[in-house]
């Protein structure tokens, strides 16, 4: 992937944004949304790829299809100073959080989980409390999206076939 900046003009903002409401649009049907050729959307999108402005292309599926049918944000705090690279490493061990980030404020890290149901989050949450170095968690469990458009409500990857495999 190429790291040198990259010229981002309108037309390539309108691309993205055609893109983001409908990743399956053609390039001809973007082109025509925006007073391209086929070709040359292909062009800018190609470009964008290689440039890391793209960086894939997805699918947003409702969470309780996919068997994710409870979910639920987790407030994670630490003894002294754990470092961002020691949390990675610790949520890619857990497939039922589909987002971590550390944060300011009180708590060290937030983490997204979806489980199949409210036992599941709860072997979860004991095998996220496991880890030494992890003092305490909070957990605020949602009870409906306000914005079932948006990406959060969405899922990335599906419910284990069998989740006691997880607990």
């Amino acid at each position: 992937m190429n790291s040198k900046p990259t010229t981002f003009d309108d037309l390539d903002r309108k691309i993205i944004t055609a893109l983001t409401a409908h990743a399956r649009s053609s390039f001809a049907e973007i082109g025509a949304a925006i007073g391209l050729s086929a070709t040359a959307v292909k062009r800018r999108v190609d470009r964008l790829r290689e440039t890391g402005v793209i960086t894939g292309f997805t699918v947003t599926v409702k969470p309780s299809a996919l068997g994710w049918r409870t979910e639920a944000y987790v407030e994670v705090y630490c003894e002294g100073a754990a470092p961002p690279r020691r949390l990675a490493e610790v949520v890619r061990n857990h497939p039922e959080i589909t987002a971590a980030m550390t944060v300011t404020g009180g708590a060290d890290a937030l983490l997204h989980v979806r489980a199949t149901d409210v036992e599941h989050f709860e072997g979860v949450l004991e095998r996220i409390r496991a880890e030494p170095f992890i003092r305490k968690t909070v957990s605020y469990m949602v009870l409906s999206h306000l914005l079932p458009e948006s990406p959060e409500a969405g899922a990335s990857q599906p419910a284990p076939q069998d989740a006691s495999d997880l607990r």
